[in-house]
This record gives structure tokens, C-alpha cells and sequence, in this order.
């Protein structure tokens, strides 16, 4: 699965996404943000990691329900392997896109500024909690891909959702950017959360009060996404 990755665009998409994202938000909003004070490029990293690892679990999705369309997971389940194979390939290949995703985003980072001023282990617990969000994701994005069978409405169906959750976090622009009525939304939702903890691992290392509530959303949504993966993976029709 990983060889066709490297032969279908896979792992192509894994390293554009992330400039697409570097070079479509930072040169519009870095002299807006300097004015107020804010070195962009440190503070816009964590949402082009998230946002790439969003769109490796979308790759996921597009994957699961393709096998479930073509009848490959059927054939599958009639074969003499371990009835969860199917779902660990597909989340080896996910976790080798997201690397080289994070991996790419972090080059560009770099290429604008960005940099790790908290010391190695903050900046290996940055990667990790990016990689952790990205499972995660990809685990109900495969779920979803299973039980549709269409990659097309899968692709359509979770690219908004995560648009709009990157888009009204305080990923791209400070909670105060936004309409107050808004901003407890904003502040709460986990993609602000995975943002703050990450900016600060970057900076001068994050703290517990903002540690615990991104880990917080990554265990809320394993408890629901790994047992539907599993299910979705393993159901016979």
C-alpha cells in the first residue's frame, strides 16, 4: 500500500498540501499580523500541520471507501487474515503520509521563520501530538469512507467540516479576530486547543493547563472513532 502510494500521487499530495496551505495563508496575512505584534510564522505552524494532517485522514477515507467499492474488502473478509489487517495497512499508510506531510510542512515552516525554541523534547512532543491528531482523524475518516463506499461524497463530506473548523479556530488569526458572540466556540473547539498546546511546544514549552485539554479532545475522539473504525472494518454486509 505504501509502494502505490508512491506510484498514484499519494505521497505527492502529502508534500503540496502543506505549501498550498504555507504559502496561501502566510504572504496574505503576515503584514496584517505584524502589526499587531505577532511573528507569523510562529504563531500560523500548528494549523498547517493540523490542516495537513487533516487532509492525510481525507486520503484515508477516499482509500477505505474505494476497497469497499471495488469489493476488495470483501474478499478480504473471505481470506484466511487477521480480520483487522486491512484497517492496520491502511493506517500504516496514512501514518507514512502524515510523516512525510509533517515532515514537508515543518521544511516550509522553517523556510518562513518558523523554528523550535523550546529544546528537542518539546519539539518531539510537537510532532507527536500532530501525528496523534492525524490517527485519530484517519481512524473515523476510514470509518466513514468503509460505510459510505463513495470516495467522491466522502472526499465532499469531510473536507468541509474540516475547512470550517480550521477556518473559525484561532489556528489562522487570535481569538479577539472574531465576532464576540462567536469566540466560546472558537476558544473550545480542538482544533484552537491542538493550536494553542502546539504554538506553545514551538515557543517556550507548553504547560499542563494547556497540555491537558488537547489531550483531553485526542482521547474524547479515539473513545469514539477507534471501536467505529473497528466495526466498519470487520462488518459483514
Amino acid at each position: 500500500m505504501v509502494r502505490a502510494m508512491a506510484t498514484n500521487g499519494g505521497l505527492a499530495v502529502a508534500l503540496v498540501a502543506p505549501l498550498v496551505f504555507t504559502v496561501g495563508f502566510y504572504l496574505p496575512l503576515k503584514f496584517v499580523m505584524q502589526l499587531q505584534g505577532i511573528d507569523y510564522a510562529q504563531f500560523l505552524m500548528p494549523i498547517i500541520v493540523l490542516q495537513a494532517m487533516a487532509f492525510t485522514a481525507i486520503s484515508a477515507a477516499q482509500i477505505s471507501a474505494t476497497e469497499a467499492i471495488t469489493g476488495l474488502t470483501d474478499r478480504l473478509q473471505t481470506m484466511p487474515v487477521a480480520a483487522l489487517a486491512p484497517l492496520a495497512a491502511r493506517m500504516t499508510a496514512g501514518l507514512v503520509r502524515s510523516l512525510v506531510s509533517l515532515v514537508a510542512a515543518l521544511g516550509y515552516g522553517y523556510a518562513i521563520g518558523f523554528r523550535f525554541s523550546a529544546g528537542p523534547q518539546q519539539a518531539l512532543l510537537f510532532c507527536l501530538v500532530a501525528l496523534a491528531v492525524s490517527t485519530t482523524l484517519a481512524l473515523g475518516a476510514d470509518a466513514i469512507g468503509s460505510l459510505s463506499k463513495s470516495p467522491e461524497a466522502t472526499s465532499q463530506a469531510l473536507t468541509l467540516p474540516m475547512l470550517i473548523f480550521g477556518m473559525l479556530s484561532c489556528g489562522f488569526v487570535p481569538e479577539t479576530g472574531f465576532p464576540e458572540w462567536v469566540r466560546p466556540f472558537v476558544r473550545n473547539q480542538p482544533i484552537s486547543q491542538f493550536s494553542f498546546a502546539m504554538r506553545d511546544m514551538a515557543a517556550d514549552g507548553v504547560q499542563p493547563s494547556v497540555l491537558w485539554p488537547a489531550l483531553s479532545w485526542i482521547v474524547g475522539l479515539s473513545i469514539v472513532f477507534v471501536p467505529l473504525a473497528v466495526w466498519a472494518s470487520v462488518r459483514r454486509k
